[in-house]
C-alpha cells in the first residue's frame, strides 16, 4: 500500500526545495497537497507507525499503524533528512542503561529501548562519529596551546600512543580529558574559544577543520561542542556511503542528506552544539572514548545473492545487538526491465529516489516513481517483482527497503 510521510520542519532542516525531503514529500503527495515554501525549513520524513509521526495511507487516509497486523507493526523508524545545521553531538545508551535510565528518569529518557542508527548518505554528507586515533587527537590538541592549558599538557601527552599500545590505562587518560572539557566552566568555554577563534580568523589559509570551526561558531557560538571536532572523527560520506551508530558512540550529522533508520526510541545523551539539556554525568559514564579511524567506522554493504539481486546491497552492521531493521539499497541500471525484490517476513518499507517501475506480487500492482513510498505487507509475498516498460528503461531505478532484522 502507497504511504504518505511525516515531515518535520525542525529548525536545522535545508530550506524549500533545496531539502530532499521537501522534493520527496512533494513527488508523494501529487494531489497538490503538499506545497513547498521556500522560506520554511523541512528536515525530515519519517516513514513508519512512530507515534510522533505516523505514516498515512495514501488511499484512505488512516495511520498505517492502524490497518496492519500486529506481526507487521515496524520495529524500525525509516527516514530522510535534510541538514543544513550540525545535529546535536550526542550517544545512545544501550538496552540495559536505557531500562535503567528510563526507570531511574522517566521525564528525561522517556522509554526503556535502545536507539541504534543507520545513516546511508544521499548527497555529500559530513558528520563526526567516534574518537580519533590518539595519536591524532594528541596531534590536533597541539595546535592549540588554549586547550593545553585548559586540559593540561602533561595528561595530553600520555595519550601520544600508537594503536596498539591503547590500552585500558590509556583509554581512562582519554576519558578524564574529554571529562575535564566537558566540566569546563562558560567563562573558560568563552575565553578559549575566543582566543581560537580569533587566530582561525587570521590564518590566510584555513584547514578544513577550521572551516568547520567557523561553521560551527556561526551557529552555536561558545558551545563546548566547538571543541569535540578536535576528539572526533570527521567524516565526508558520498552518496551510498554509510555509518552505523552503535550504543554509547559519540556522534552528530553536521550537513547534506541521508536516509536513515533507527530503532523506535527517543533516547538521547547530548553532548555539544545545542542548547538542550546535557546530562554530563550519564555521558561521561557511558561514552565510548575507544579510538577508531575513519574507515573502520563506515557500514559496507554486501551483495547477498550475486546471481539473481546483483543490484541489490544490504548494509549489515556488526551488531550482534541489533535485531529491529536492516536496509537494502537498489540500484537497477538502465536497460534491466525485470529485476527480484525480496521482502521482509514481517513487511517492509521501500522508499524510491530514482527511475520508475511497477512492483508486481501476491497484491495489487503498484507503479512507483520517485518519492514513492510503499508499505509491502508480508501478503504480498516474500519475493515481488520490478518490472519496467521501454519507457522506463532510460534511467536507473535507485529504492531503499527497510525490514526488520533476520536472526543470525
Amino acid at each position: 500500500m502507497e504511504l504518505i510521510g511525516h515531515v518535520k520542519n525542525y529548525e536545522w532542516g535545508k530550506l524549500g526545495d533545496e531539502s530532499y525531503v521537501a522534493r520527496i514529500a512533494a513527488a508523494n503527495q501529487t494531489d497538490g497537497t503538499f506545497v513547498v515554501d521556500a522560506n520554511k525549513p523541512y528536515a525530515e520524513l519519517w516513514m513508519g507507525t512512530h507515534c510522533s509521526g505516523p505514516s498515512l495511507v495514501k488511499q484512505s487516509g488512516l495511520e498505517l499503524g492502524s490497518v496492519i497486523r500486529p506481526q507487521e507493526q515496524p520495529t524500525y523508524l525509516f527516514k530522510v533528512l535534510s541538514i543544513q545545521k550540525a545535529l546535536s553531538i550526542q550517544l545512545h545508551p544501550n538496552k540495559m542503561e536505557a531500562t535503567a535510565l528510563h526507570a531511574k528518569f522517566p521525564d528525561i529518557y522517556k522509554d526503556p529501548n535502545h536507539k541504534p542508527e543507520l545513516a546511508i548518505a544521499l548527497t555529500e554528507f559530513k558528520a563526526m562519529c567516534g574518537f580519533r586515533r590518539y595519536t591524532d587527537i594528541y596531534s590536533q590538541l597541539q595546535n592549540w596551546p588554549e586547550l593545553q592549558a585548559l586540559l593540561g599538557a602533561d595528561e595530553i601527552a600520555k595519550t601520544n600512543v600508537p594503536e596498539d599500545e591503547e590500552n585500558y590505562e590509556v583509554r581512562e587518560v582519554m576519558r578524564n580529558l574529554y571529562s575535564s572539557l566537558m566540566n569546563l566552566e562558560p567563562e573558560q568555554l568563552e575565553k578559549c574559544i575566543s582566543s581560537m577563534h580569533n587566530k582561525i580568523l587570521a590564518k590566510p589559509e584555513k584547514s578544513s577543520l577550521d572551516q568547520l570551526f567557523l561553521e560551527l561558531h556561526n551557529d552555536f557560538g561558545s558551545d563546548v561542542g566547538l571543541l569535540s571536532i578536535y576528539f572526533l572523527n570527521v567524516l565526508d560520506l558520498q552518496p551510498g556511503q554509510s555509518i552505523y551508530l552503535a550504543a554509547n558512540v559519540p556522534h552528530a550529522y553536521i550537513r547534506g542528506d541521508c536516509v536513515e533508520c533507527m530503532s523506535c526510541s527517543d533516547n538521547v545523551v547530548r553532548a555539544g552544539l545545542t542548547p538542550k539539556f546535557k546530562d554530563i554525568e550519564t555521558l561521561l559514564r557511558l561514552v565510548e572514548v575507544k579510538s577508531a579511524s575513519p574507515e573502520s567506522l563506515m557500514c559496507e554493504p554486501i551483495v547477498k545473492d550475486p546471481k539473481r539481486q546483483p543490484y541489490t546491497r544490504t548494509y549489515c552492521p556488526n551488531d550482534p545487538w541489533l535485531l529491529e531493521f536492516s536496509v537494502s539499497m537498489l540500484t537497477v541500471p538502465p536497460g534491466v526491465n525485470d529485476y527480484p525484490i525480496t521482502n521482509g517476513i514481517n513487511g517492509s518499507i521501500l522508499l524510491v529516489t530514482a527511475g520508475k517501475g511497477t512492483l508486481r506480487g501476491n497484491v495489487k500492482n503498484i507503479t512507483v516513481q520517485f518519492g514513492s513510498i510503499v508499505f509491502l505487507s508480508s501478503e504480498a509475498g516474500a519475493e515481488l517483482q520490478l518490472w519496467r516498460n521501454s519507457e522506463d528503461l532510460n534511467e536507473e531505478f535507485v529504492a531503499y527497503l527497510a525490514m526488520q532484522r533476520e536472526k543470525v
